[in-house]
């Protein structure tokens, strides 16, 4: 299951729905909204995504972690619209009989979903100023 959603993201609740009886491991991880950036303070953010995209995207990465690991299930939320500071922005989630199979499956989730899945995030500063950044938290403008 990836997600977009709009609402705030419960990591208890979405580990629980991985729980099952051949797991003896949940890895997973949470990507959380920080109050800086490369120097600036940051006081929200606003992600917006091509969502019809982002959905088959984040669905094909979770396929691929199920094919290259042993694991069991994966999943990944992700928040679009408005996120205050200390908002979980994502989560992802990835159970397997072993640890090794479930910390790999839930890393290599989350970086491809950092490259592949069109999700945008703007950072707002203390200043006034806005900027769109590059998935490497590299502002846009920084990049020509």
């Amino acid at each position: 299951m990836f997600l977009l959603c709009e609402t705030p993201i419960d990591p208890a609740a979405l580990a629980r729905a991985l729980t099952h009886a051949g797991a003896g491991a949940c890895a997973t991880f949470e990507g959380w909204v920080r109050d800086s950036n490369e120097g600036r303070r940051v006081v929200r953010l606003d992600y917006q995504a091509y969502a019809s995209l982002a959905q088959a995207e984040g669905a094909r990465i979770l396929a691929e972690a199920r094919e290259k690991f042993a694991i069991i299930d994966a999943r990944c939320v992700h928040r679009i619209g408005a996120l205050a500071i200390g908002d979980p922005a994502v989560w992802v989630g990835a159970t397997a009989a072993h640890r090794d199979a479930a910390f790999a499956a839930c890393r290599y989730v989350i970086d491809e979903v950092k490259k592949r899945v069109p999700i945008w995030k703007n950072e707002h500063y203390a200043n006034g100023e806005s900027g769109w950044l590059h998935p490497d938290n590299t502002p846009v403008a920084e990049l020509s």
